[in-house]
């Protein structure tokens, strides 16, 4: 219960209503509309970034709460629903939004992170995240800093664990991003510094060096 005053904390945003809604949620889910939480809970990711880049816990929170009260998985379903949902426009919202689009990623990766069964990541989730990700390392969103940044962010989250649910896949984005990184014309000096640090960062066991470490991070912060 250690996060409990974190989980508080983020749903300060909410009106008093809301805020209820999801403060029963996390200690009684079986007396609220898990539904309709976890379409608050999408609907907030979506807008609000650094929203997004928690919300993995509440959910992780809840799934646990419902599990110990009644032994089921309602929020889950339908937190799944919605994210398949979100996932069949992604095109259209990155279209409409860049900003949704990488709170959506954002949100669906963090997702991946905390929700598990049996100790493991959710295989309902291994492919759209990796389509997610995949498309981040299109040509043209990788002349867009907002989605390199996000790209990378989330493989340094999740690379590893995304890595040994499908090693193929891992292997294909890479060779995408390695082909960005050389051959697209017209890449920001930030977006090739990320890309050649995440190349790196994997080719490392998903860890950087000290000395790799000091000159990315001193670079990015110059």
């Amino acid at each position: 219960m250690e996060n409990s005053g974190k989980e508080e904390y983020k749903i300060q945003s909410f009106d008093i209503e809301t805020q209820q809604l999801l403060k029963t949620a996390l200690k009684e889910p079986s007396t609220v509309d898990l539904e309709k939480v976890a379409n608050v809970i999408v609907d907030q990711s979506l807008k609000d970034q650094v929203f997004s880049k928690e919300a993995g816990r509440i959910c992780y929170t809840i799934v646990q709460a419902e599990a110990k009260q009644n032994n089921a998985n309602v929020f889950r379903r339908n937190l799944l629903n919605r994210l398949q949902q979100e996932f069949k426009n992604r095109e259209e919202t990155r279209g409409r939004s860049l900003q949704e689009w990488v709170c959506y990623v954002t949100f669906i990766c963090n997702v991946f992170d905390y929700l598990k069964v049996n100790n493991m990541p959710m295989m309902a989730l291994v492919h759209p995240v990796y389509d997610c990700l995949f498309r981040l390392g299109q040509p043209d969103s990788l002349q867009n800093e907002e989605e390199v940044d996000c790209l990378v962010l989330q493989l340094h989250r999740i690379g590893d664990q995304l890595e040994k649910m499908n090693v193929q896949r891992m292997d294909e984005l890479f060779f995408l991003l390695r082909d960005g990184f050389l051959l697209q014309e017209g890449l920001g000096s930030l977006a090739r510094l990320l890309l050649l640090e995440v190349l790196e960062f994997r080719a490392g066991g998903w860890r950087l060096s000290d000395t790799a470490q000091k000159y990315y991070y001193s670079e990015v912060s110059d």
